[in-house]
């Protein structure tokens, strides 16, 4: 049965975050834009990154020497082409959310540069330690001012709606969405629809993400038939803060970049025995050593210790750092901050080209949710927010382009609900979530190997059998929906991982210990419907 939608726009951006917003205003003077929030615009990971956004902004520095820096982090995965888009298009990325009121640090001579891991130079702007909320809180302004962009706050995306006109290509026309609020599905017609959902990382027990990082976005173009690559490649950020009351707190990067040392609980460094660049090497090795330490001595953290450094200096650098350990009693000018692993950034995804299209006429996917060949088997640190706004400038530029050429539809399928009822086992889910997270955390973690990436497939298989019937007999929820897209997520990774015969960047097995020694490309999959 159709039915009149119940929002019409041009443009439906679901996801709230960099990418969304900045997407949100570029197209906003030339089009009516509606975005969908899962939660509140600050509950997205753009408002939790810390460290900050690489471009070249010093004289010494070069774009060459970006692109190679992350051509080296990937690990001979990266698509060229997309790193040198990326990377030329970086400066004016971010002069253009300077000009928006986005308040870097500057120094002496123009802006205070960081350096993370994998970076041969200075080139992180950022906001003391608050680089995210910076972005965030200004891009958030802007939006809520914008006459032309409508907010949707606290709604989920169930699907996309799709179809295929006479003699036109398969393509997207809208989406079925989730009012928490009414608790109720309601139904959205747009001429584009872009994905801006984040990552993943909450199919893992421990991660720095928010809750809404389920994937959402990757689920729902994958059902809707686009292809996905290299959903293996999960990055987990090798220090994130271990204590009871502080979790998903994350440690940025640049605590090692000015300085910070890692140490094990008897106070001994040994990033030096895994690399020759110590603690400024790549994300995925000092993961790996930290994990490979708490194994080998049976400890709970490892340590990270900035306390040599003065303390004016820590206070200036990283006041939210020092703030929150303070408030948990940890005083970082004098004691060392424990630290684990945890899932942190989906660098496989949806599959599209320098403009962010994807396989499916007029969806757009950005960000994080988004599989760009910019970062390989390893992101470099500092470039995920910045292939956030380069991305959403690019397919902000050709959907102004098409936009005129493109019909939205007066009438949409209807959501049927005449044969669900209310959920009488709700536990039913939360026990379905939790030995999902705990078995891909046990399984498809750091450390795999094709024993475990089997156990995981087949228990995935069983948890799918058991959410869909409970998905078609029932009235969808938050927890439902998040358990739907998981779980999905968590077959696309296991089978991506499964396919790889070889340990690179992220994804390391110990049944294939070394890189191939012929040049692998990255792992593609096709849905068959």
């Amino acid at each position: 049965m159709e039915m009149i939608p119940d929002y019409q726009c041009d443009v439906l951006i679901i996801g709230s975050g960099a990418a969304g917003l900045t997407l949100a205003l570029q197209v906003a003077d030339h089009a009516r834009v509606l975005v969908l929030s899962k939660g509140p615009l600050t509950e997205g990971s753009t408002y939790y990154a810390q460290g900050g956004i690489a471009a070249v902004f010093d004289e010494n520095d070069s774009i060459e020497s970006h692109v190679e820096d992350t051509l080296i982090a990937g690990a001979g995965l990266c698509e060229r082409e997309a790193v040198e888009f990326t990377t030329r298009n970086a400066k004016a990325s971010l002069q253009w959310l300077i000009d928006l009121g986005v308040g870097f640090d500057r120094g002496e001579s123009g802006f205070h540069l960081n350096q993370e891991g994998g970076h041969s130079h200075r080139r992180i702007l950022h906001a003391a330690d608050a680089t995210g909320r910076e972005v965030q809180t200004t891009l958030t302004s802007k939006v809520r001012a914008h006459p032309n962009i409508q907010l949707l706050e606290r709604f989920n995306a169930v699907d996309l709606i799709t179809g295929k006109q006479t003699g036109q290509a398969r393509a997207c026309y809208g989406a079925y969405i989730w009012n928490r609020v009414a608790e109720k599905v309601e139904t959205v017609a747009a001429k584009v629809v872009a994905l801006a959902t984040g990552g993943a990382s909450k199919v893992y027990q421990y991660t720095s993400n928010p809750d809404v990082a389920s994937g959402d976005g990757i689920a729902m173009a994958w059902r809707a038939g686009c292809r996905v690559a290299n959903m293996e490649f999960n990055q987990f950020h090798p220090t994130c803060l271990f204590h009871p009351n502080a979790q998903s707190f994350l440690l940025t990067e640049a605590l090692r970049g000015e300085g910070a040392l890692l140490k094990r609980p008897d106070g001994t460094r040994f990033m030096p025995d895994f690399h020759p660049a110590a603690e400024l090497a790549p994300r995925d090795v000092v993961a790996r050593a930290i994990d490979y330490e708490m194994k080998r001595l049976g400890a709970d953290s490892m340590f990270l210790d900035i306390s040599h450094q003065p303390p004016e200096f820590i206070q200036q650098h990283f006041p939210t750092i020092y703030e929150k350990c303070l408030s948990l009693g940890i005083d970082i000018t004098r004691q060392p901050m424990p630290v684990v692993p945890a899932a942190h950034y989906t660098c496989g995804g949806v599959m599209t080209d320098l403009h962010a299209r994807t396989d499916l006429a007029n969806l757009y996917a950005i960000g994080e949710v988004a599989y760009t060949g910019l970062h390989g088997a390893n992101r470099m640190a500092s470039n995920s927010l910045l292939e956030c706004l380069v991305f959403a400038r690019s397919a902000a530029q050709d959907i102004i382009a098409r936009l005129g050429q493109i019909e939205r539809l007066d009438s949409l399928p209807s959501w049927d609900e005449s044969k669900v009822s209310e959920a009488d086992e709700e536990v039913i889910i939360q026990h379905n979530w939790h030995e999902l997270r705990l078995f891909m955390w046990d399984y498809v973690g750091i450390v795999r190997t094709n024993k475990r990436l089997q156990r995981a497939l087949n228990r995935i298989a069983l948890l799918q059998q058991e959410i869909d019937e409970f998905y078609s007999h029932f009235r969808v929820s938050n927890n439902l929906l998040e358990l739907r897209n998981l779980v999905l997520v968590a077959e696309l990774i296991v089978r991506s991982a499964i396919a790889r015969h070889e340990s690179r960047g992220l994804h390391y097995n110990l049944d294939y210990p070394e890189p191939s020694a012929q040049a692998l490309g990255p792992t593609i999959l096709q849905p068959t419907n």
